[in-house]
């Protein structure tokens, strides 16, 4: 039987990593995405810009909960990359910076996509990567 095409709907992603130290986690995210946290503590921390849930942190082992147990058990985001989308690139270039990150990728503009970026490891190993629109943008 075919299907019948869904009406559009909004939805959002919120993604959850489970991390060692949600507070300093917290503070490291906030650093670097320029956001905010609104749940704080040691257990769980809710990351925002604007307003809008941009990221969730859990701290490892602390329930039950599938694939937030075990924290040695397999590489952190394995084939997981954690993307976001910003304003203001140069701001981020300079966050990571002071940050001292490890980088994964230096800044550059990808010639496939002509978007600027760069990819960077988190305290707990998870691949992050910084993009923005290029200048230069066909």
């Amino acid at each position: 039987m075919p299907s019948t095409p869904r009406r559009a709907t909004q939805v959002r992603a919120q993604p959850l990593i489970a991390v060692r130290d949600v507070a300093a986690s917290s503070q490291w995210y906030q650093s670097l995405l320029g956001c905010e946290g609104t749940h704080g503590g040691d257990e769980y921390e809710m990351l925002v810009s604007n307003g809008e849930p941009v990221l969730q942190l859990h701290a490892w082992d602390l329930e039950e909960h599938p694939n937030l147990v075990g924290p040695d058990s397999a590489p952190h985001g394995h084939g997981v990359l954690l993307w976001f989308e910003t304003t203001d690139f140069e701001a981020s270039v300079e966050a990571a910076r002071g940050l001292k990150v490890e980088w994964v990728e230096a800044p550059h503009e990808n010639r496939n996509s002509r978007r600027w970026e760069f990819w960077v490891r988190d305290p707990d190993g998870y691949v992050v990567i910084l993009s923005a629109e290029s200048r230069r943008r066909a």
